[in-house]
Protein backbone atom coordinates (compact mmCIF):
# COMPACT_ATOMS: atom_id res chain seq x y z
CA UNK A 1 0.00 0.00 0.00
CA UNK A 2 1.28 3.45 -0.97
CA UNK A 3 -0.45 6.47 -0.22
CA UNK A 4 -0.32 10.15 -0.84
CA UNK A 5 -2.19 13.45 -0.06
CA UNK A 6 -4.28 14.21 -2.98
CA UNK A 7 -3.41 17.85 -3.38
CA UNK A 8 -6.52 18.39 -5.57
CA UNK A 9 -8.46 17.45 -3.18
CA UNK A 10 -6.75 19.64 -0.52
CA UNK A 11 -7.42 22.47 -2.85
CA UNK A 12 -11.04 22.17 -3.30
CA UNK A 13 -11.46 21.37 0.43
CA UNK A 14 -9.71 24.91 0.94
CA UNK A 15 -12.16 26.75 -1.58
CA UNK A 16 -14.86 25.38 0.41
CA UNK A 17 -13.60 26.60 3.10
CA UNK A 18 -12.61 29.84 2.10
CA UNK A 19 -9.04 29.67 2.56
CA UNK A 20 -7.24 31.41 -0.49
CA UNK A 21 -3.58 30.58 -0.51
CA UNK A 22 -1.25 27.78 0.89
CA UNK A 23 0.61 30.30 2.81
CA UNK A 24 -2.91 31.21 4.81
CA UNK A 25 -3.29 27.17 5.45
CA UNK A 26 0.22 26.93 6.72
CA UNK A 27 -0.32 30.02 9.06
CA UNK A 28 -3.78 28.11 9.98
CA UNK A 29 -2.39 25.36 10.67
CA UNK A 30 1.12 26.96 12.25
CA UNK A 31 3.72 25.98 10.07
CA UNK A 32 5.86 27.44 7.26
CA UNK A 33 4.48 27.31 3.71
CA UNK A 34 7.78 25.18 2.82
CA UNK A 35 6.63 22.72 5.48
CA UNK A 36 3.31 22.55 3.72
CA UNK A 37 4.68 22.29 0.55
CA UNK A 38 6.81 18.88 2.10
CA UNK A 39 3.78 17.59 3.81
CA UNK A 40 1.75 17.98 -0.26
CA UNK A 41 4.58 16.60 -1.76
CA UNK A 42 3.88 13.18 -3.76
CA UNK A 43 7.24 11.47 -1.86
CA UNK A 44 5.82 11.97 1.20
CA UNK A 45 3.75 9.35 2.97
CA UNK A 46 0.92 10.29 5.35
CA UNK A 47 1.09 7.44 7.42
CA UNK A 48 4.38 5.42 9.35
CA UNK A 49 5.76 3.03 8.07
CA UNK A 50 4.94 1.33 10.61
CA UNK A 51 1.57 1.97 10.54
CA UNK A 52 1.38 1.03 7.02
CA UNK A 53 2.99 -2.44 8.14
CA UNK A 54 0.18 -2.82 10.71
CA UNK A 55 -2.47 -2.64 8.06
CA UNK A 56 -0.66 -4.73 5.70
CA UNK A 57 -0.16 -7.77 8.12
CA UNK A 58 -3.98 -7.17 9.12
CA UNK A 59 -5.05 -6.83 4.96
CA UNK A 60 -7.00 -3.97 5.57
CA UNK A 61 -6.89 -0.18 4.61
CA UNK A 62 -5.56 2.36 6.61
CA UNK A 63 -9.00 4.46 7.38
CA UNK A 64 -10.64 0.76 8.33
CA UNK A 65 -9.05 0.83 11.87
CA UNK A 66 -8.86 4.61 12.26
CA UNK A 67 -10.99 6.43 14.64
CA UNK A 68 -11.53 10.26 16.16
CA UNK A 69 -9.58 11.02 19.17
CA UNK A 70 -11.58 12.44 21.56
CA UNK A 71 -8.80 13.27 23.69
CA UNK A 72 -6.92 15.45 21.46
CA UNK A 73 -7.54 18.29 23.02
CA UNK A 74 -6.35 16.91 26.50
CA UNK A 75 -3.42 14.70 25.23
CA UNK A 76 0.08 15.60 23.05
CA UNK A 77 0.95 12.90 20.62
CA UNK A 78 4.34 12.26 21.58
CA UNK A 79 5.24 11.13 17.77
CA UNK A 80 4.77 14.95 17.25
CA UNK A 81 7.12 16.79 19.55
CA UNK A 82 10.18 16.51 16.97
CA UNK A 83 8.17 18.37 14.30
CA UNK A 84 6.61 21.05 17.54
CA UNK A 85 10.14 21.75 18.31
CA UNK A 86 10.84 23.02 14.64
CA UNK A 87 8.17 25.02 14.23
CA UNK A 88 8.46 27.19 17.76
CA UNK A 89 10.73 28.38 19.90
CA UNK A 90 10.46 28.07 23.83
CA UNK A 91 11.29 31.36 24.89
CA UNK A 92 10.97 30.76 28.63
CA UNK A 93 14.83 30.14 28.16
CA UNK A 94 15.75 33.09 25.92
CA UNK A 95 17.53 35.55 27.73
CA UNK A 96 18.80 38.77 25.54
CA UNK A 97 22.34 38.65 24.89
CA UNK A 98 22.81 42.14 24.85
CA UNK A 99 20.32 45.57 25.23
CA UNK A 100 18.43 45.71 22.26
CA UNK A 101 17.25 49.14 20.60
CA UNK A 102 13.64 49.31 19.44
CA UNK A 103 11.44 52.12 17.93
CA UNK A 104 8.02 52.11 17.82
CA UNK A 105 5.33 53.58 15.58
CA UNK A 106 1.80 53.97 16.58
CA UNK A 107 2.24 53.28 20.03
CA UNK A 108 -0.89 53.86 21.19
CA UNK A 109 -1.02 52.83 25.25
CA UNK A 110 2.10 51.10 25.06
CA UNK A 111 1.02 47.39 24.98
CA UNK A 112 3.34 45.96 22.39
CA UNK A 113 6.33 48.70 24.10
CA UNK A 114 6.09 47.60 27.39
CA UNK A 115 5.41 43.90 26.30
CA UNK A 116 8.61 44.47 24.44
CA UNK A 117 10.47 46.22 27.49
CA UNK A 118 9.56 43.03 29.48
CA UNK A 119 11.41 40.33 26.63
CA UNK A 120 14.27 42.88 27.22
CA UNK A 121 14.12 45.54 24.80
CA UNK A 122 15.23 49.41 25.58
CA UNK A 123 12.82 52.01 23.64
CA UNK A 124 14.20 54.68 22.05
CA UNK A 125 11.32 56.49 20.43
CA UNK A 126 7.67 56.04 20.96
CA UNK A 127 5.53 57.83 17.64
CA UNK A 128 2.24 58.63 18.94
CA UNK A 129 -0.84 61.59 17.25
CA UNK A 130 -3.21 60.75 20.03
CA UNK A 131 -2.60 63.19 22.75
CA UNK A 132 -4.26 60.65 25.41
CA UNK A 133 -2.23 57.90 24.39
CA UNK A 134 0.97 59.59 24.19
CA UNK A 135 0.33 60.74 27.75
CA UNK A 136 -0.56 57.70 29.11
CA UNK A 137 3.06 56.33 27.51
CA UNK A 138 4.53 59.49 29.58
CA UNK A 139 3.12 58.91 32.51
CA UNK A 140 3.71 55.05 32.93
CA UNK A 141 7.39 55.80 31.80
CA UNK A 142 8.77 59.42 32.11
CA UNK A 143 11.96 58.75 30.86
CA UNK A 144 10.35 56.84 27.62
CA UNK A 145 11.21 59.80 24.42
CA UNK A 146 7.37 59.80 23.29
CA UNK A 147 7.20 61.74 20.03
CA UNK A 148 3.79 63.48 20.14
CA UNK A 149 3.67 64.00 16.44
CA UNK A 150 1.93 62.84 13.29
CA UNK A 151 4.07 59.71 11.68
CA UNK A 152 4.02 61.51 8.03
CA UNK A 153 5.85 64.49 9.39
CA UNK A 154 8.00 62.59 11.33
CA UNK A 155 8.96 60.01 8.75
CA UNK A 156 9.26 62.59 5.78
CA UNK A 157 11.60 65.40 7.81
CA UNK A 158 13.72 61.86 9.07
CA UNK A 159 12.97 60.31 12.62
CA UNK A 160 16.11 60.21 13.09
CA UNK A 161 16.47 63.67 14.44
CA UNK A 162 14.19 62.64 17.36
CA UNK A 163 16.96 60.04 18.09
CA UNK A 164 20.14 59.59 20.15
CA UNK A 165 22.89 60.36 17.78
CA UNK A 166 24.87 57.40 16.60
CA UNK A 167 22.40 54.91 17.83
CA UNK A 168 21.85 51.51 15.79
CA UNK A 169 18.13 50.35 16.11
CA UNK A 170 17.97 46.53 15.88
CA UNK A 171 14.20 46.48 16.03
CA UNK A 172 11.53 49.06 14.19
CA UNK A 173 7.98 48.06 15.42
CA UNK A 174 4.49 49.04 15.52
CA UNK A 175 0.84 48.39 14.51
CA UNK A 176 -0.40 50.51 11.41
CA UNK A 177 -3.77 50.54 10.29
CA UNK A 178 -4.85 48.92 7.51
CA UNK A 179 -5.72 50.89 4.55
CA UNK A 180 -6.63 49.71 1.24
CA UNK A 181 -4.08 50.59 -1.68
CA UNK A 182 -4.92 51.86 -5.58
CA UNK A 183 -3.41 49.03 -7.51
CA UNK A 184 -1.48 50.17 -10.37
CA UNK A 185 -0.08 46.96 -11.97
CA UNK A 186 1.20 43.96 -10.37
CA UNK A 187 4.85 44.98 -9.36
CA UNK A 188 4.14 48.26 -6.64
CA UNK A 189 7.27 50.09 -4.95
CA UNK A 190 6.84 51.98 -1.84
CA UNK A 191 6.07 55.03 -4.22
CA UNK A 192 2.80 53.46 -4.57
CA UNK A 193 1.60 53.41 -1.23
CA UNK A 194 2.27 57.00 -1.13
CA UNK A 195 -0.46 58.26 1.19
CA UNK A 196 -1.05 55.12 3.61
CA UNK A 197 -0.48 54.56 6.97
CA UNK A 198 1.86 51.64 5.87
CA UNK A 199 4.02 53.67 3.86
CA UNK A 200 5.04 55.69 6.45
CA UNK A 201 6.17 52.64 8.31
CA UNK A 202 8.03 51.17 5.62
CA UNK A 203 9.36 54.79 4.98
CA UNK A 204 11.03 54.76 8.57
CA UNK A 205 12.15 50.81 8.18
CA UNK A 206 13.87 51.98 5.01
CA UNK A 207 15.51 55.27 6.81
CA UNK A 208 16.45 53.34 10.06
CA UNK A 209 17.79 49.87 8.44
CA UNK A 210 16.69 47.97 11.36
CA UNK A 211 18.30 44.49 11.94
CA UNK A 212 14.64 43.30 11.97
CA UNK A 213 11.19 44.63 11.97
CA UNK A 214 8.11 43.75 13.91
CA UNK A 215 4.52 45.09 12.65
CA UNK A 216 1.27 43.97 14.15
CA UNK A 217 -2.40 44.07 12.45
CA UNK A 218 -6.25 43.04 12.70
CA UNK A 219 -6.36 39.42 11.01
CA UNK A 220 -8.74 40.70 8.29
CA UNK A 221 -5.95 41.91 6.60
CA UNK A 222 -5.07 38.12 5.40
CA UNK A 223 -8.17 38.24 3.40
CA UNK A 224 -8.12 42.05 2.47
CA UNK A 225 -8.81 42.88 -1.62
CA UNK A 226 -8.59 38.93 -1.89
CA UNK A 227 -4.84 38.76 -0.04
CA UNK A 228 -3.29 41.35 -2.34
CA UNK A 229 -2.93 43.98 0.31
CA UNK A 230 -0.90 41.87 2.23
CA UNK A 231 1.33 40.41 -0.63
CA UNK A 232 2.11 44.51 -1.38
CA UNK A 233 3.25 44.60 1.95
CA UNK A 234 5.54 41.88 1.71
CA UNK A 235 6.80 42.80 -1.88
CA UNK A 236 7.43 45.76 -0.77
CA UNK A 237 8.95 45.16 2.76
CA UNK A 238 11.60 42.43 0.79
CA UNK A 239 12.33 45.09 -1.67
CA UNK A 240 14.41 47.31 1.00
CA UNK A 241 16.15 44.38 1.74
CA UNK A 242 14.27 42.32 3.92
CA UNK A 243 13.33 38.62 4.43
CA UNK A 244 9.66 38.56 5.23
CA UNK A 245 6.92 36.15 7.08
CA UNK A 246 3.76 36.71 8.55
CA UNK A 247 1.84 34.68 11.08
CA UNK A 248 -1.69 34.48 12.60
CA UNK A 249 -1.08 34.45 16.41
CA UNK A 250 -4.11 33.94 19.18
CA UNK A 251 -3.29 36.08 22.36
CA UNK A 252 -4.71 33.10 24.44
CA UNK A 253 -1.79 31.26 23.20
CA UNK A 254 0.79 33.53 25.35
CA UNK A 255 -1.38 33.84 28.80
CA UNK A 256 -3.47 36.36 27.48
CA UNK A 257 -7.44 35.56 28.73
CA UNK A 258 -9.12 36.54 25.63
CA UNK A 259 -9.95 34.70 22.14
CA UNK A 260 -7.92 37.78 20.13
CA UNK A 261 -6.34 37.17 16.87
CA UNK A 262 -3.71 39.09 15.31
CA UNK A 263 -1.28 38.95 12.16
CA UNK A 264 2.35 39.65 12.90
CA UNK A 265 4.60 39.97 10.48
CA UNK A 266 8.54 40.01 10.73
CA UNK A 267 11.05 40.90 8.62
CA UNK A 268 14.72 40.17 8.97
CA UNK A 269 17.65 41.71 7.12
CA UNK A 270 18.40 40.30 4.08
CA UNK A 271 22.20 40.97 5.46
CA UNK A 272 21.70 38.07 8.08
CA UNK A 273 21.67 34.00 7.76
CA UNK A 274 18.41 34.18 10.55
CA UNK A 275 15.28 32.50 10.41
CA UNK A 276 12.16 34.25 12.78
CA UNK A 277 10.70 30.78 14.71
CA UNK A 278 7.27 31.96 15.98
CA UNK A 279 7.47 31.97 20.17
CA UNK A 280 5.94 28.24 21.11
CA UNK A 281 2.35 28.72 22.93
CA UNK A 282 1.76 27.66 26.89
CA UNK A 283 0.63 24.62 27.11
CA UNK A 284 -2.22 26.41 29.48
CA UNK A 285 -4.51 28.71 27.98
CA UNK A 286 -6.09 31.72 30.93
CA UNK A 287 -9.93 31.99 31.31
CA UNK A 288 -11.47 34.93 32.81
CA UNK A 289 -11.55 33.55 36.14
CA UNK A 290 -7.85 33.65 35.98
CA UNK A 291 -7.04 37.38 35.29
CA UNK A 292 -10.55 39.26 37.31
CA UNK A 293 -8.97 38.05 40.47
CA UNK A 294 -9.26 41.32 43.33
CA UNK A 295 -9.69 43.76 40.38
CA UNK A 296 -8.65 46.89 41.81
CA UNK A 297 -12.04 49.24 41.67
CA UNK A 298 -12.55 51.84 38.64
CA UNK A 299 -14.55 53.89 36.21
CA UNK A 300 -16.48 51.60 33.73
CA UNK A 301 -19.63 51.78 31.85
CA UNK A 302 -23.21 51.05 32.82
CA UNK A 303 -26.30 49.67 30.91
CA UNK A 304 -29.48 51.75 30.29
CA UNK A 305 -32.22 50.00 32.36
CA UNK A 306 -34.11 48.98 29.12
CA UNK A 307 -31.06 47.01 28.50
CA UNK A 308 -30.06 45.37 31.46
CA UNK A 309 -33.06 44.00 31.70
CA UNK A 310 -32.56 42.29 28.74
CA UNK A 311 -29.40 40.88 29.89
CA UNK A 312 -30.30 40.24 32.99
CA UNK A 313 -32.15 37.03 31.34
CA UNK A 314 -28.72 35.73 29.60
CA UNK A 315 -26.62 33.14 31.09
CA UNK A 316 -22.92 33.21 31.43
CA UNK A 317 -21.76 32.05 27.99
CA UNK A 318 -24.95 32.76 26.33
CA UNK A 319 -26.31 35.35 23.83
CA UNK A 320 -29.50 36.34 22.40
CA UNK A 321 -30.63 32.93 21.78
CA UNK A 322 -30.76 32.45 25.03
CA UNK A 323 -33.66 35.23 25.44
CA UNK A 324 -37.10 34.51 24.85
CA UNK A 325 -37.81 35.00 21.41
CA UNK A 326 -40.59 37.71 21.68
CA UNK A 327 -37.67 39.91 24.04
CA UNK A 328 -34.79 38.75 20.94
CA UNK A 329 -36.92 39.93 18.30
CA UNK A 330 -37.46 43.40 19.85
CA UNK A 331 -33.80 43.76 21.25
CA UNK A 332 -31.89 42.98 17.76
CA UNK A 333 -34.73 44.42 15.25
CA UNK A 334 -33.62 43.63 11.76
CA UNK A 335 -30.58 42.35 13.14
CA UNK A 336 -32.75 39.08 14.28
CA UNK A 337 -33.88 38.29 10.41
CA UNK A 338 -30.14 39.09 8.79
CA UNK A 339 -27.93 36.08 8.18
CA UNK A 340 -25.25 35.31 10.09
CA UNK A 341 -24.28 34.02 13.93
CA UNK A 342 -24.21 37.27 15.30
CA UNK A 343 -23.24 35.53 18.64
CA UNK A 344 -22.02 39.10 20.08
CA UNK A 345 -25.76 40.66 20.20
CA UNK A 346 -26.57 40.31 24.07
CA UNK A 347 -23.33 38.28 24.64
CA UNK A 348 -21.92 37.77 28.04
CA UNK A 349 -18.72 35.86 29.00
CA UNK A 350 -18.43 32.86 30.91
CA UNK A 351 -15.94 33.13 33.92
CA UNK A 352 -14.77 29.17 32.08
CA UNK A 353 -13.60 31.00 29.02
CA UNK A 354 -11.10 33.65 27.29
CA UNK A 355 -13.10 36.70 26.76
CA UNK A 356 -14.08 37.77 23.00
CA UNK A 357 -12.09 40.50 21.50
CA UNK A 358 -12.29 43.58 23.27
CA UNK A 359 -13.83 46.19 21.26
CA UNK A 360 -13.01 50.52 22.16
CA UNK A 361 -15.85 50.74 23.64
CA UNK A 362 -17.14 47.86 26.48
CA UNK A 363 -21.12 48.02 25.40
CA UNK A 364 -21.72 48.30 21.72
CA UNK A 365 -24.97 46.41 20.38
CA UNK A 366 -22.83 43.92 18.01
CA UNK A 367 -20.55 43.13 19.97
CA UNK A 368 -21.59 42.79 23.61
CA UNK A 369 -19.19 41.88 26.49
CA UNK A 370 -21.20 41.55 29.56
CA UNK A 371 -19.60 40.77 33.38
CA UNK A 372 -19.83 36.94 33.89
CA UNK A 373 -21.77 37.71 37.36
CA UNK A 374 -23.12 41.02 36.97
CA UNK A 375 -25.16 42.92 34.79
CA UNK A 376 -22.61 45.66 33.58
CA UNK A 377 -19.89 45.77 31.27
CA UNK A 378 -16.25 45.32 32.18
CA UNK A 379 -15.02 47.91 34.13
CA UNK A 380 -11.80 50.36 32.65
CA UNK A 381 -9.20 47.77 34.80
CA UNK A 382 -10.98 44.40 33.94
CA UNK A 383 -10.66 45.69 30.24
CA UNK A 384 -6.75 46.32 31.19
CA UNK A 385 -6.32 42.74 33.09
CA UNK A 386 -8.17 40.85 30.09
CA UNK A 387 -5.62 42.59 27.80
CA UNK A 388 -2.74 42.12 30.20
CA UNK A 389 -1.73 45.10 31.34
CA UNK A 390 -0.04 45.45 34.96
CA UNK A 391 -2.48 46.80 37.66
CA UNK A 392 0.04 49.75 37.64
CA UNK A 393 -0.33 51.11 34.25
CA UNK A 394 -2.25 53.93 34.32
CA UNK A 395 -4.42 55.49 31.37
CA UNK A 396 -5.18 59.13 30.45
CA UNK A 397 -8.18 60.90 29.34
CA UNK A 398 -11.65 60.33 30.00
CA UNK A 399 -13.52 56.88 30.66
CA UNK A 400 -14.22 56.52 26.91
CA UNK A 401 -11.41 57.29 25.89
CA UNK A 402 -9.23 55.13 28.49
CA UNK A 403 -11.53 51.79 26.89
CA UNK A 404 -10.04 53.35 23.43
CA UNK A 405 -6.74 53.12 24.33
CA UNK A 406 -7.11 49.35 26.08
CA UNK A 407 -9.37 48.12 23.38
CA UNK A 408 -6.72 49.32 20.85
CA UNK A 409 -3.83 47.91 22.40
CA UNK A 410 -1.56 44.64 21.52
CA UNK A 411 -2.24 42.35 24.91
CA UNK A 412 0.91 42.82 26.49
CA UNK A 413 1.79 39.30 27.50
CA UNK A 414 1.57 38.30 23.61
CA UNK A 415 3.90 41.02 22.83
CA UNK A 416 6.29 39.81 25.30
CA UNK A 417 6.26 36.42 23.91
CA UNK A 418 6.94 37.69 20.24
CA UNK A 419 9.48 39.85 21.73
CA UNK A 420 11.06 37.16 23.28
CA UNK A 421 11.30 35.02 19.79
CA UNK A 422 12.46 38.13 17.89
CA UNK A 423 15.23 38.51 20.26
CA UNK A 424 15.99 34.62 19.78
CA UNK A 425 16.73 35.76 16.49
CA UNK A 426 18.80 38.65 17.40
CA UNK A 427 21.09 36.89 19.28
CA UNK A 428 22.16 34.68 16.41
CA UNK A 429 22.69 37.59 14.70
CA UNK A 430 25.51 38.27 18.22
CA UNK A 431 27.49 34.81 17.69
Amino acid sequence: MNYVIDKEKVHKVMRSNGISTQQELANMIGITKNQLSVILSSKTVPFKSSYIKLCTALDVLPFEILTINSNEDKESDSDSDDAELEQYIDVSTVIPKRTYNAVELFAGAGGLALGLEKAGFIEHGLVEIDKYAAETLRINRPKWNVIEDDIIKVADEGISKHLPDGIEIDLVSGGYPCQAFSYAGNKLGLDDVRGTMFYYFAQIVDELKPKMFLAENVRGLISHDGGKTLKTMINIFESLGYNVTWHLVKANDYNVAQKRQRVVIVGINEKYDVKYILPKPHEYKPVLRDVLKDVPSSIGEQYPLKKKKVLELVPPGGYWRDLPEDIAKTYMGKSYYSGGGRTGMARRISWDEPCLTLTCSPAQKQTERCHPEETRPFTVREYARIQSFPDEWEFSGAMGQQYKQIGNAVPVEMAKAIGLSIVHALNQMED
